[in-house]
């Protein structure tokens, strides 16, 4: 690993041009071109290649095209969890995501961040990144916006269109801009 791969997984400040960074984005991009452009029929071959992109798909988990991330190799998905068309996982950082999820079209899991206040490292194309983590048997409803560095509980339900900026604790259903708790969910009693 190069020393800006480095910094970007201890999310320190890193520069995205490194001749690395940037090769290893390509080498993701080749993989999800391909796995973009698979037929309907093609479930198997879906899954090959999500199996050498992510770090890891469990067993019975599926993605629908239209797929892209940066790295791919930094994406951990549970088993029996679902994404649905256009999802966006911006994996600077790692991004887990749990068991029996499921989560909306055109949800977006971010975790590259960029300085606020420091202009110039701005302007020079600095970054850094903070991990992202969905829960078990969570629901993300279409268009949902996860910010850097936020987590979300098991069982909870986030509303269609939310921007989720903090995080949210577990067994709960929350929405809006920003996501807040509306309600607590109940939880199934054992068998």
């Amino acid at each position: 690993m190069g020393e800006q791969r480095d910094r970007m997984l201890r999310g320190e400040l890193y520069r995205d041009s490194d001749a690395d960074l940037v090769a290893e984005r390509k080498a993701c991009q080749r993989l999800l071109d391909q796995f973009n452009a698979t037929g309907a029929d093609e479930d198997s071959l879906r899954f090959d290649l999500l199996t050498r992109l992510l770090g890891s798909i469990g067993e019975g988990s599926w993605i629908m095209p239209r797929f892209q991330c940066d790295y791919g190799s930094l994406i951990t998905i549970g088993s029996n969890s679902f994404l649905n068309y256009d999802a966006i996982l911006i994996d600077c950082a790692p991004i887990t995501i749990g068991n029996d999820v499921s989560i909306g079209p055109r949800a977006q899991l971010l975790t590259a961040l960029h300085p606020m206040e420091d202009h110039e490292a701005r302007r020079q194309r600095w970054e850094s990144a903070a991990p992202v983590v969905i829960g078990d048997n969570v629901w993300l409803g279409g268009g949902v916006i996860v910010c850097p560095g936020v987590s979300i509980g098991d069982g909870t339900v986030i509303g269609a269109g939310s921007v989720v900026t903090k995080d949210v604790p577990p067994r709960v259903f929350a929405a809006g801009n920003p996501c807040r708790v509306l309600r607590e969910l109940p939880w199934p009693k054992g068998p």
